[in-house]
């Protein structure tokens, strides 16, 4: 399993972020505080407090290519 701390602030991030994750085909979690949600959910994200940086778990050892997608959204 690989982690990154992303941030989502706005609608479009959120499209991007998910049109990104749903392409791999293993799964992706956010987890936000005891919140743990599907991260291909559009749904789901818009229930995390998005002001806060959110934990994304990619369940895999090669998260690279999906990292490098989604490097916009790291918070560094």
């Amino acid at each position: 399993m690989q982690e990154l701390i992303i941030s989502l602030t706005n609608v479009q991030d959120i499209r991007d972020f998910v049109n990104s994750v749903i392409l791999v085909e293993y799964d992706v979690d956010l987890v936000q505080g005891r919140y743990t949600i599907d991260a291909k959910s559009i749904m789901g994200i818009f229930s995390l407090d998005l002001l806060s940086p959110i934990k994304l778990l990619a369940h895999t050892d090669d998260a690279d290519a999906l990292f490098e997608k989604i490097a916009k959204f790291e918070v560094k």
